[in-house]
């Protein structure tokens, strides 16, 4: 059954010019959708800039018979980057934070400029790009937002520590979002895609690279932008043509008598095993804040 992008949607897809942005760009704008084609022009490590990427993939959807106009800004700068859909077609509807760089280092050898630049283009832009399009739309009573973390973000990896803390401080960032946009028909979910890209090239052999086509990846992010969408606040990996849900795991945990007298460290040492056994049949998905509080509001019950 065909879905819906909705006559007159708008999407910014960020860094746009190649790779995963570039198929997401082409695939919406083949589904009726215009779209403002971001991308700096840098190198997968953020020295740089250019208007060649973008405006070649303007020249692809305008050739298919689509609307695109092309953007230069740095995402860092997200207000300027939504201006541009305000000013060419006076909405956005849907915001893709894809753009993303690299500065891979071990934590002994991490410069501060390493650092901060990724959590710049990543989490600090992922706010900035969401936070120009928030107000238009909850008047719009309409938002797609999909943001990207990295299987580096969920797990964690070596020599990636400024990467990891980003992305995964982009998806607490999408579960508060979506959260706040309910209301308003906000969606907002986050992606952890795996497919063959300028920044993967640095970590997979090419044979492998090549074979993780973005095609893969970008029907599920169109489904994302669509006003049929259903999920918000969801974390997804994806690659290859499969898709899978995450969820948080809790394990049953432990619980210590603080009301025969004080906690001691000797106590947690004798029970820890407890506190990570996800065997016993009972651990929990906690899905709020709430679920976060039960177990602790029993714990003093028991005072």
């Amino acid at each position: 059954m065909p879905i819906s992008w909705g006559e007159g949607r708008v999407a910014v897809v960020t860094g746009a010019g190649n790779g995963l942005g570039r198929t997401y760009a082409l695939l919406l704008a083949s589904r009726g959708v215009k779209v403002v084609v971001n991308d700096l022009g840098g190198g997968h490590t953020g020295e740089g800039h250019s208007g060649g990427p973008a405006d070649k993939v303007v020249a692809e959807i305008k050739a298919a018979g689509g609307e695109a106009v092309a953007n230069y800004d740095s995402v860092v700068e997200g207000e300027k980057v939504v201006q541009t859909a305000l000013d060419t077609w006076g909405r956005v509807d849907i915001v893709v934070n894809n753009a993303g760089i690299l500065r891979d280092t071990s934590l002994s050898k991490m410069t501060d400029k390493d650092w901060s630049l990724i959590q710049d283009i990543h989490l600090n832009a992922c706010y900035r790009m969401t936070k120009a399009a928030w107000d238009t739309m909850r008047k719009q009573k309409f938002g797609r937002i999909i943001n990207v973390t990295s299987a580096a973000g969920i797990y964690g990896n070596f020599g990636q520590t400024n990467y990891s803390a980003a992305k995964l401080g982009i998806a607490g960032f999408t579960f508060g979002c979506a959260r706040e946009g309910a209301s308003k028909n906000i969606k907002v979910n986050v992606i952890a895609p795996l497919a063959g890209s300028r920044m993967t090239q640095t970590v997979m052999p090419p044979d492998l690279v090549e074979k993780l086509k973005p095609e893969y990846v970008a029907p599920f992010v169109a489904y994302l932008a669509s006003d049929d969408c259903e999920p918000s606040g969801g974390i997804f990996e994806i690659g290859a043509g499969w898709i899978a849900k995450l969820r948080w795991q809790r394990a049953k945990g432990a619980f210590f008598d603080i009301a025969s007298g004080p906690m001691t460290p000797e106590m947690v040492a004798e029970g820890y095993a407890t506190v990570e056994d996800f065997d016993d049949g009972e651990a929990e998905y906690p899905e709020s804040t709430q679920d976060s509080f039960g177990p602790v509001m029993e714990g003093l019950s028991k005072l």
